[in-house]
């Protein structure tokens, strides 16, 4: 990768990686955990993010076409570093606990998403892109209501894993 010199490039480059992660999410990572978890309303709620997914990918390239830009994702390390840990923990967990970790990667994930699309929405203003606003915050405002889901989600599932573990 060249040397990143100017704010303009700094977008285009978090642009990159929030495609990067949103392409990931929508190709392996969302369908994997799709088949992987145990809840009817959890697959459900991944069912719906993957929809949503996919039109994170299409508001991320259409920002790069407002700027006159091709949409390239940048290969995203913390979003590698997220994947592996899931993919230990799960290794390292009883079957019964996958849904709870799977929860843990997914929240951890939106958590991560939200901070790139506030960072990127904050550059898009400073650099005057008003056109690139509208997409990202759209994307914004779907990550903070799926993290939504997921504490809600993770609290009752949390709860019955407790009682099933507690000895009556």
């Amino acid at each position: 990768m060249s040397e990143i010199t100017n704010p303009r490039e700094l977008f285009l480059h978090e642009l990159g990686d929030i495609l990067f992660v949103e392409k990931k999410l929508a190709e392996e990572a969302l369908p994997r955990l799709i088949d992987e978890v145990q809840d009817q309303e959890f697959q459900k709620g991944l069912q719906k993010h993957l929809e949503q997914t996919r039109r994170h990918v299409s508001n991320v390239e259409k920002v790069f076409k407002a700027m006159g830009e091709p949409a390239e994702a940048e290969k995203c390390v913390g979003f590698e570093g997220l994947k592996s840990e899931h993919d230990q923990l799960v290794n390292e967990s009883s079957p019964e606990l996958v849904d709870l970790v799977d929860l843990g990667a997914a929240a951890r994930t939106e958590h991560y998403e939200i901070a790139a699309y506030e960072g990127l929405m904050r550059m898009a203003r400073a650099l005057g892109e008003t056109d690139a606003v509208a997409p990202l915050e759209q994307n914004l405002k779907d990550e903070k209501m799926t993290l939504r889901e997921i504490e809600k989600l993770t609290t009752r599932l949390s709860k019955e894993q407790v009682k099933q573990a507690v000895p009556a």
